[in-house]
């Protein structure tokens, strides 16, 4: 995964994941393609985003289902 791509910045759109420091979230594109919109259009749509920001987009998502949260309790 190319997560170079994916940046987090709490000045940029609160804080949630993004692509390369834009104002365009993975959440974003996510929501696009799961609706079906194709790849062509939503760079289209977005002339700043590549190719390859699309791929990091489903890596990331594919990666942060794979986590798994614990909850800390104090000893």
């Amino acid at each position: 995964m190319d997560i170079d791509r994916i940046t987090l910045n709490p000045a940029v759109m609160g804080g949630k994941p993004c692509l390369r420091g834009l104002r365009v979230t993975v959440g974003t594109v996510l929501g696009l393609m799961a609706e079906g919109v194709s790849r062509e259009r939503i760079l289209e749509a977005y002339p700043y985003l590549e190719p390859a920001d699309l791929d990091a987009a489903l890596a990331y998502a594919a990666w942060r289902l794979e986590e798994r949260e614990e909850v800390l309790t104090a000893a």
